[in-house]
């Protein structure tokens, strides 16, 4: 996939050259963090930050179980145009009000510096070493638009326009889709046109990107989150049906929307591409597979097919200290299945093995080009507790936590403010299971519909059977853990010592995560 220009990797390569150089040879290591919405990207980078200056217990991050984990102070970052993580007042909300913060809706950055010691003899004698951790945090609906650079607005156009069409997506395209069918892309250009095509394509990427269908492939990824571009141009634009051939007459409203795309293109995409995405050496893909899960077929297919757009978007390979300096690639990838703390610790190898399966045939292409590929189940910020609970003579394996004012479950609503014990039910041992029906049903889903890209392929010998949720040639909507149940819980009460400071916010594999990330960097 061709994104860079020549032009854009000199750019690149000269702007990486001046980092070396006023870097005395030792650039920072750059970590972007990114994820669909709602994966817990804000809460992640807080978590992490917090246990590297606070001391937190990381068990199987090397550099802390060996003790040459000195300790970590915030710095200024390098770019003063790039707006600064809020990484204080995320630690409020999360410590002191115990909400979760708000998502990420722009980029961002921050600079933590790592001191420790070399876990070589020659290194000690040298004396401390230290790292400059640059940590990008941008919305994960930012990286499924790279994959537009290498396509025009028919095809755009014609991807997009086929997959509202199909049955998971088609009830909640309705009102644009019958917008689409009075619209007459050779007619002339009228902005009035163009504004309600615009606020209509928006409103279906919301509510597919809502939590009654958590599907992932949203692009374009500024519509969901415009910031300061609100009502530009730029943005304002939809796809078309159009004829398979043939070109735009002048002044229609196919012409006015094919150049406002291009311009979506040269001043939203490439600008991100250029300046952020092109020179990362590592990156956190964050994913909540149990959303996923519960949205049935229709939305880990669209998950999927996220996950493979996403990979192929990255610049993979080993790094070394030339290509540092005149091109970055990223040379480890973590794939980050989060809320694990809303399952009991037995499904926690099981939730991570639903992630690999779900990105196992993306992350091969990215190993094959000598990128490092993982993948966790983890909780940046564990909200629950874990405890077994008898009834009925038979022992529960329960967490325990306070769920968020409003959660209902039951015919329960909750308040906030009291705790309780609840079997969460457990993931299946196997991840195939899961996946048995899916590549059958996706091949039912696309029969006749041609211009929808073709999934990745999933493994699976079981026939489709007969759902009550499926017309035929859809996906099902019906939760494919039905026997799962799923709170949303606060953040917990972060215990104190005598001396009244602030213990390190509680995790699951958090640890993991950052050996896998930065321990080679630490030696």
């Amino acid at each position: 996939m061709g994104l860079s220009s020549l032009t854009d990797e000199a750019r690149i390569a000269l702007d990486n050259v001046y980092e070396y150089a006023t870097s005395l040879g030792a650039p920072p290591l750059r970590l972007g963090v990114t994820g669909l919405a709602r994966a817990g990207k804000t809460v992640f980078i807080t978590a992490l930050v917090h246990n590297l200056v606070h001391g937190g217990r990381l068990p199987l991050f090397e550099p802390w179980k060996s003790r040459r984990l000195i300790g970590a102070e915030l710095k200024p970052q390098r770019h003063d145009d790039v707006p600064t993580f809020d990484y204080r007042g995320h630690v409020r909300a999360l410590v002191g009000d115990r909400v979760w913060p708000e998502s990420t809706r722009m980029i961002s950055e921050m600079r933590l510096s790592i001191a420790y010691e070399s876990a070589t003899f020659l290194g000690r004698r040298l004396g401390r070493g230290r790292l400059d951790l640059d940590i990008v945090d941008y919305p994960g609906e930012w990286l499924l638009d790279l994959p537009l650079l290498a396509k025009d607005y028919r095809t755009f156009a014609r991807e997009t326009v086929a997959r509202a069409r199909m049955p998971a997506r088609a009830e909640i395209a309705g009102p644009w889709l019958a917008h689409l069918a009075t619209t007459d892309p050779a007619g002339p250009a009228d902005e009035g046109v163009a504004a309600e095509a615009h606020g209509l394509f928006t409103g279906y990427l919301a509510a597919a990107r809502g939590d009654g269908h958590a599907l992932s492939m949203v692009p374009p990824g500024r519509f969901l989150m415009p910031g300061d571009l609100a009502g530009s141009p730029a943005i304002t634009f939809a796809p078309l049906d159009l004829p398979a051939e043939g070109e735009a007459p002048r002044d229609s409203l196919w012409a006015l929307m094919e150049r406002r795309y291009e311009a979506y293109k040269d001043v939203v995409v490439r600008p991100f591409f250029r300046t952020h995405f092109a020179r990362l050496d590592r990156q956190v893909v964050l994913v909540d597979v149990l959303a996923a899960l519960n949205g049935g077929t229709a939305a880990v297919a669209d998950l999927e097919a996220a996950l493979a757009e996403i990979l192929a978007c990255f610049r993979p390979g080993r790094s070394s200290w030339l290509s540092g300096v005149l091109t970055r690639r990223i040379d480890r990838i973590l794939f980050a299945a989060t809320k694990a703390d809303h399952l009991h610790h037995v499904s926690h190898d099981r939730l991570e093995a639903i992630l690999r399966r779900l990105v196992e045939a993306a992350s091969r292409r990215a190993a094959f080009a000598g990128a490092e590929v993982d993948v966790r189940a983890v909780a940046a910020v564990r909200a629950t507790r874990e405890a077994t609970v008898r009834r009925g003579g038979e022992s529960l394996p329960c967490i325990l936590g306070v769920p968020r004012a409003g959660e209902t479950l039951d015919g329960s609503t909750y308040t906030g403010d009291e705790e309780i014990a609840l079997f969460p039910g457990d993931l299946p041992a196997d991840p195939e299971v899961l996946f048995a029906d899916l590549h059958a049903e996706i091949r039912r889903s696309r029969a006749g519909n041609p211009d929808v890209e073709a999934a990745p392929e999933v493994a699976g010998t079981a026939d489709p059977t007969a759902d009550a949720d499926l017309d035929g040639t859809g996906l099902s909507t019906r939760s494919l853990v039905p026997d799962m149940r799923f709170l949303r819980f606060r953040p917990p009460q972060i215990e104190r010592t005598a001396e009244g400071v602030t213990l390190s916010l509680p995790h699951i594999r958090l640890d993991r995560a950052l050996d896998f990330l930065i321990g080679d960097r630490l030696a």
